[in-house]
């Protein structure tokens, strides 16, 4: 397996990593049986980490597939180098760090982290181009 695809396969562990604190707190606060019959109402009650968690969550689930398909196209177009393993690696961490920064609630790392992901997947795209 290629560093592209092992990234590709990391990053769509984050992402279902990070759908866990949020779903386990929405089972602890409204119990298992109402959380599993997908409950729609505002949930501001629970702690602001958590709900910074959901936005993580949801914030890898737009950015995977475009990581997915730019990695895939670089894979199926014989594209893949050191320098794609390079890009790759490059989103993951960035992603990484964003997740933390982004639940931690630490200002301006998650907009940094945003811009250094997106280098990363700049890097991927020249070595298709």
């Amino acid at each position: 397996m290629t560093t592209d695809l092992l990234m590709l396969a990391y990053s769509a562990i984050l992402c279902v990593i990070l759908a866990f604190p949020y779903t386990l707190a929405l089972i602890g606060r409204v119990g298992p049986f109402r959380a599993v019959s997908y409950p729609q109402p505002n949930h501001d009650n629970l702690p602001d980490w958590v709900q910074r968690s959901k936005r993580a969550h949801l914030n890898m689930v737009e950015n995977l597939p475009v990581f997915a398909a730019i990695i895939l196209v670089a894979h199926v177009m014989g594209a893949s180098n050191p320098m794609t393993a390079l890009g790759a690696q490059i989103f993951f961490w960035a992603r990484i760090v964003m997740a933390v920064g982004h639940i931690g609630g630490i200002v301006g790392l998650r907009s940094v982290c945003w811009f250094v992901s997106l280098a990363g997947l700049v890097v991927i795209l020249l070595q298709i181009f």
